[in-house]
């Protein structure tokens, strides 16, 4: 992953309502076999959002690559992209964190 693409997931995720809806389409993803995701005026109605707002977040999440958005039928629905946070994950550790131990001592030059 490169280091831009980190910052821009991580971005987006450093917003609570973009962080709040990542969490919900995670946790519906885990629940559903086959064809997952929500249509996003569930997404609206679970967190309470009007659709200006939450289709505001959903374009800048989409924008970091965090979630992908599918037409089906008279609905869109929201995936979350867990690859991408997985390639963020692996570039934190990997690449931003060689020479810290797992009890976060600092790093040794």
């Amino acid at each position: 992953m490169k280091k831009n693409d980190a910052i821009s997931a991580l971005g987006a995720l450093a917003q609570e309502t973009r962080l709040d809806i990542f969490r919900l389409l995670v946790r519906s993803a885990s629940m559903q076999k086959g064809e997952g995701g929500l249509a996003a005026g569930e997404i609206a109605r679970q967190l309470q959002l009007p659709a200006p707002t939450l289709s505001f977040h959903l374009k800048e999440m989409a924008r970091a690559d965090l979630v992908r958005g599918d037409r089906r039928g008279r609905s869109i629905v929201y995936e979350p992209q867990i690859a991408v946070l997985r390639d963020v994950a692996e570039f934190l550790l990997n690449d931003c964190c060689q020479g810290v131990s797992s009890e976060n001592e600092e790093i040794s030059k």
